[in-house]
């Protein structure tokens, strides 16, 4: 394997006296090393705008983005995906994470279910891949063999491919056609990548699903429109999202919200246009749900 080749298995000089610290200065020397993480990210910027621009195309032609890893990295593109439905208020099946092992690895370690090349495959299989589907692998070391054989299947599928590791030269990335290398060095803990591994996997996942979905129309301005209202807190949120885009006070952000049956979107369009809700969904669905597109036609 060569482990101790890669930078996340390596020691951390800074940090080897880590057992005699104080908690002060375990915390400071943690926040430290965190800060490192944004700027390793920001030098992959534009490989990151690849995966995301194919992405948005991929879905528009019926595709879904699909996260598949082990561990710690199967945990966090699970934990992404699950987000998307109520942040924007699309279907559990567009956004989907996949962790070796299955359900049961969210929570509990699953040994040996990373090793496996043909167990990537076959999960995939089960998905019913197809060519449309962009597949992005997570492997915070960049050699898992379950994300491996999950991104060759893919690529002989025909969907589009990507990966992410926080190491050099990885693997996974002679697998993927858009290969997202995120070096963050030697961890706190030797060998613990998930702590600034696994932070430099949240933040690219935040940015990947997030501006994925603002290509898709899913934002106004910088507000969350296709938020799902499935309790009172996101009734609020909702109600006060109409308020902020058109400059009403809340009572009467409510009254275009109930008008709308609950749809922000609609409940904007209305109060900028004086349409009709028909009208307003109409309108909505010429522009592809983009709310700014609808307004001004």
């Amino acid at each position: 394997m060569n482990l101790e080749k890669l930078a996340t298995e390596q020691r951390n000089k800074n940090t080897m006296n880590l057992d005699e610290m104080s908690v002060f200065d375990i915390l400071q020397t943690m926040n430290a090393e965190d800060r490192t993480v944004p700027e390793a990210i920001s030098k992959v910027i534009p490989t990151i705008e690849q995966v995301v621009t194919k992405t948005i195309a991929s879905i528009k032609q019926g595709g879904r983005l699909i996260y598949i890893g082990a561990g710690t990295s199967g945990r966090l593109g699970v934990l992404d995906a699950a987000e998307c439905p109520p942040t924007f208020g699309v279907s559990p099946h567009l956004v989907v994470g996949v962790i070796a092992g299955g359900q049961k690895a969210f929570t509990e370690a699953v040994e040996g279910a990373e090793d496996s090349k043909e167990a990537g495959k076959q999960d995939l299989e089960n998905l019913q891949l197809s060519k449309h589907d962009v597949v992005i692998g997570i492997a915070a070391s960049g050699r898992t063999p379950y994300v491996v054989g999950a991104l060759q299947y893919a690529n002989e599928v025909g969907a589009t491919t990507g990966s992410i590791a926080c190491n050099e030269s990885a693997v996974i990335s002679e697998y993927a056609q858009h290969a997202i290398e995120v070096v963050t060095g030697h961890e706190v803990l030797t060998g613990s990548t998930r702590l600034k591994a696994g932070t430099a996997q949240k933040l690219l996942l935040n940015m990947i699903s997030t501006a994925t979905m603002i290509g898709l129309g899913k934002a106004y301005q910088n507000l969350m429109v296709d938020v799902q209202t499935t309790n009172e807190k996101l009734h609020h949120r909702a109600k006060g999202i109409i308020s902020q885009a058109t400059g009403l006070d809340l009572e009467t952000a409510a009254s275009y919200f109930e008008q709308a049956n609950g749809n922000v979107k609609a409940a904007i369009v209305m109060a900028l246009t004086n349409m009709s809700y028909e009208e307003a969904l109409r309108q909505l669905d010429k522009s592809e749900g983009f709310v700014r597109k609808a307004i001004q036609q």
